[in-house]
Formats: C-alpha cells, sequence, structure tokens
C-alpha cells in the first residue's frame, strides 16, 4: 500500500514537472522565435549611415539617429522624475507609514495606476503639462508624463524590496544607537537594492517602448536637428516605428525592421546593466 501511495506521488511529481517545462517551452519560445525573426529582416539595414544619420528621402532612406537621441533623453528624463520620487514614497511606505485605512487605500490607488492603458496617461499629460503648464510639446512634459505612469511600478516593487529586508537587521542597527533614518539610508536601501533595481528598469523599459503618450506630449513625426533644450519637441524610437509602419507608403521593410531591432537592442542593454549591477549587489549582500 505504501509503495503504491509512493508511486503514485512520484508519478505526480513528474506530471507536474513536465507541464511547469512544457509550459516554459511555450512561453519562451515564441519570443525567441519573434527576436529571431526581427534579426533576420531587420540586420541587413543595420549600418553606420543607419545609427549615424538623418532619415531623408520621405522617411525611407538616411538614419535613425535623431529617434535614437531622442529615446535616450526621454529615458534619462523619465529617470531623472520618477526615480527619486518612486523610492521616496517606496520608503514612506515601508518604513514610516502605519497600517491604517489611508495607507492602504494608497496603496490600491498605487495598484490600479499600474494597470491604467497608457493612452490615458498621454492625453493627461497633454492636458496637464502641454496645455495647462503651457510646456508645449516638448522633452519635458513627455518626461513627466511617462514619469507618472512609471511611478506605480517603481513604487510597488521598491516597496517589495523594502520590506524583504530581514527586521533584525533594524533592530540591531538601532540598538547599536543608529537613529532610523541612519539605518534605512545605510544598510536597508543598501540590502534593498537588486529589487529596488528591478523595478526602476522595469519601469524605464516601459517608458522606452510607449508611444501613445509620447505621441500626445513631445514625440514628433521629423526633425531636421537634434534637440537643444527639455522644450524642444524630439523624435522617439516607439513613435518612428509607428509612422514608418503605418504612415509612409512603400517603406522598405528592412528600415522597419531595423528600427525596431535597435529597440530591442536598446532596451535590452538597459536589461543587462541592471543584471550586472544587481549581481554584484546580491553578491555583498548579509542574507
Amino acid at each position: 500500500m505504501l509503495k503504491f501511495f509512493a508511486h503514485n506521488r512520484h508519478t505526480v511529481q513528474r506530471l507536474g514537472f513536465t507541464a511547469i517545462t512544457l509550459m516554459a517551452v511555450s512561453t519562451v519560445l515564441p519570443i525567441i522565435g519573434a527576436i529571431v525573426f526581427i534579426i533576420a529582416k531587420g540586420g541587413p539595414g543595420i549600418s553606420w549611415e543607419f545609427l549615424s544619420g538623418f532619415p531623408h528621402d520621405g522617411m525611407r532612406a538616411g538614419g535613425i539617429l535623431p529617434a535614437i537621441i531622442g529615446t535616450l533623453y526621454l529615458t534619462v528624463g523619465t529617470a531623472v522624475f520618477s526615480v527619486p520620487l518612486g523610492i521616496a514614497a517606496a520608503i514612506y511606505l515601508a518604513e514610516y507609514a502605519k497600517d491604517n485605512r489611508l495607507t492602504r487605500l494608497i496603496r490600491l490607488a498605487i495598484i490600479s495606476l499600474a494597470g491604467i492603458p497608457s493612452v490615458v496617461y498621454g492625453l493627461f499629460g497633454m492636458g496637464l503639462f502641454v496645455l495647462f503648464l503651457q510646456f508645449g510639446t516638448s522633452i519635458l512634459a513627455a518626461s513627466l508624463t511617462l514619469s507618472i505612469m512609471t511611478l506605480p511600478v517603481i513604487i510597488s516593487t521598491s516597496e517589495e524590496a523594502l520590506r524583504a529586508v530581514p527586521q533584525s537587521f533594524r533592530t540591531v542597527s538601532i540598538s547599536l544607537g543608529a537613529t532610523r533614518w541612519q539605518t534605512i539610508s545605510r544598510i536597508i536601501l543598501k540590502e534593498a537594492l537588486p529589487g529596488i533595481l528591478t523595478g526602476v528598469i522595469l519601469g524605464l523599459e516601459r517608458a522606452a517602448g510607449e508611444t501613445a503618450p509620447i505621441l500626445f506630449t513631445g514625440a514628433a513625426f521629423f526633425l531636421p536637428r537634434l534637440p537643444h533644450s527639455p522644450f524642444d519637441a524630439t523624435m522617439a524610437l516607439p513613435y518612428h516605428l509607428f509612422v514608418i509602419s503605418t504612415q509612409v507608403p512603400e517603406m522598405p521593410i528592412r528600415i522597419q525592421y531595423g528600427t525596431a531591432l535597435v529597440l530591442i537592442v536598446f532596451v535590452l542593454t538597459m536589461n543587462v546593466i541592471a543584471t550586472v549591477i544587481r549581481s554584484r549587489a546580491r553578491a555583498k549582500r548579509q542574507w
């Protein structure tokens, strides 16, 4: 009887592992297939002229340098506004705020904001930053809009990372005479850095790949020069890809997929940098 139950348990376990493996493979293979397809279609279009030149001939020739630089500006601008504010809010919620109805309502609002469609953020940014504050269609307005969109992700993941640090770290630090802020700034933030960095990169990656928010607030169809100030409009890879794929007739397929490939490489580079920093931080962690 015991052998029957043991055999049955092992059979169920093997079936469970097999099902999990199949689900993992069915998730990863389409992603790999899409990346390989984009590389095959867009690789022939990648050249130094494509990466360093300006588009011409009705966007059907030339390069995408303004879109690359514009995406970089928007990503950096989003990080400048969202990362300090998001981490500060997470510190307050995790370390200072009491567990009451108000904080639970705030957390619910943050989770709800994370699910709002990006086009709604774009309309909000146009109404607030472009029209009401009169920033115009600019890098500043687009960065602020993307910052609001990424804040819920950064706050939620950073708060969870801070809460994951063992309570004993706080108890020992305070018992040795450190203040609460010294404990947070010198110990808790350092130990929670891998999780915080994960949330920051997730938020910035979403910002780098969004089209709708910048469509209303800062993206331009074509600019013959690079932006010189935060109040200038800019080209951006997501919007540029949307334009050349839907609004430019007889567009060479290699330029469309080449632009998509550059955007993927841009996002993956952010991921690699974050992974390296996160791995080093985890190696130094004490728990």
